[in-house]
């Protein structure tokens, strides 16, 4: 059973939709990077933090964990969702190679300024101070071309979101659920 790998850009909604999937499914797990990230009681580094080489340590440390809880989670007969900023194509590929994956990607696109405006409206210890959004959101689209399926959700609820998913996972062969 492959897992279901939602990604996208801080706010655009992978947490929220990622619990309301796995509440939508008979049996499945969800998996948060930001939950395994704070794992790590002592010498955390952010993603874009210093020093760099720590933080990409960190970082790949992070998607072998995840992808790991879900190659465990689906070998006992749970749909994994995993919860996780992929911000490139070798990223990407590397979860794609652990996990069971293939082409189940999600990349929720809520445009730039409604992820701004998400961002604020979280509990402030779960904002995520990122002002690279237009970078980002322009490396993503270049970088995964047409792997996967983009969804926009600027119009839809998490409800709505999460819907569409499970009518997609329902729709595949691999998913079983």
């Amino acid at each position: 059973m492959d897992c279901i790998l939602v990604t996208g850009m801080p706010g655009a909604g992978k947490s929220t939709v990622t619990r309301l999937v796995a509440e939508r499914l008979p049996r499945s797990a969800r998996l948060g990077g930001d939950e395994v990230n704070a794992m790590i009681v002592n010498g955390f580094v952010w993603a874009l933090g210093e020093p760099a080489d720590e933080a990409a340590r960190q970082v790949e440390l992070l998607h072998r964990n995840l992808c790991a809880l879900a190659n465990n989670f689906a070998d006992a007969g749970f749909t994994p969702l995993i919860d996780a900023m992929i911000p490139s194509r070798a990223k990407l590929e590397f979860f794609q190679e652990l996990a069971p994956a293939e082409d189940a990607v999600r990349r929720t696109g809520a445009g730039i300024e409604v992820c701004r405006y998400r961002n604020t409206i979280r509990d402030p210890a779960e904002r995520f101070d990122f002002d690279g959004y237009e970078r980002l959101e322009a490396d993503m689209r270049r970088e995964f071309g047409d792997t996967g399926w983009w969804l926009d959700t600027a119009d839809l609820t998490a409800g709505e979101t999460a819907d569409q998913i499970v009518e997609w996972a329902a729709r595949t062969p691999r998913m079983g659920a």
